[in-house]
């Protein structure tokens, strides 16, 4: 496992991250040369580095779990477990993001929105966007309806500022 405090010292001994010691300690050998060629991007680099360093620490924690494969002791599997809670947290962020997206969108079209519209929104595939936004139906957050043109919008009741001329499906 990786330390932060062993990373802030190398981080420290390196002329503040100049060297990029702390990159190789965390296995970023391409990032550690970069750094160590160009005084750490002229200290613009470094000066990130100083304050994402426990993010780093963690995320290099985390590759080394995935890739070591032992899952016999009992480090291991306390590691596996903050692995897939990490990974966890990761999925529901992702999620929480997405349903951000479409409820801000659907906020700018007076409380309507398509599948493609929360896609290219929220940069994901249409059937991923779609997923998001039947789960917000099967909540009842949501509703599935059909403008008289046929196409299927999904509604956020809301954010409606007047009945539109949409029929229930």
């Amino acid at each position: 496992m990786y330390s932060v405090g062993i990373a802030y010292l190398l981080w420290l001994l390196s002329g503040c991250g100049a060297l990029g010691f702390h990159r190789f300690y965390l296995g970023k050998i391409p990032t550690g040369l970069l750094w160590m060629f160009t005084g750490g991007m002229a200290m613009i680099g470094s000066i990130y580095d100083f304050f994402t360093l426990p993010n780093q620490v963690r995320e290099a924690n985390i590759r080394r779990a995935i890739f070591s494969g032992s899952v016999g002791s009992i480090n291991s599997r306390q590691t596996w477990r903050t692995v897939n809670d990490g990974a966890t947290r990761i999925l529901r962020e992702k999620k929480e993001n997405v349903e951000r997206v479409i409820l801000r969108i659907a906020k700018e079209n007076n409380g309507i929105i398509t599948a493609s519209e929360a896609a290219l929104a929220a940069n994901v595939s249409v059937e991923a966007a779609k997923r998001d936004l039947e789960a917000l139906v099967s909540k009842g957050f949501a509703e599935l309806r059909v403008r008289r043109s046929g196409s299927l919008v999904y509604v956020i009741p809301d954010m409606l500022d007047k009945d539109e001329p949409l029929e229930e499906m």
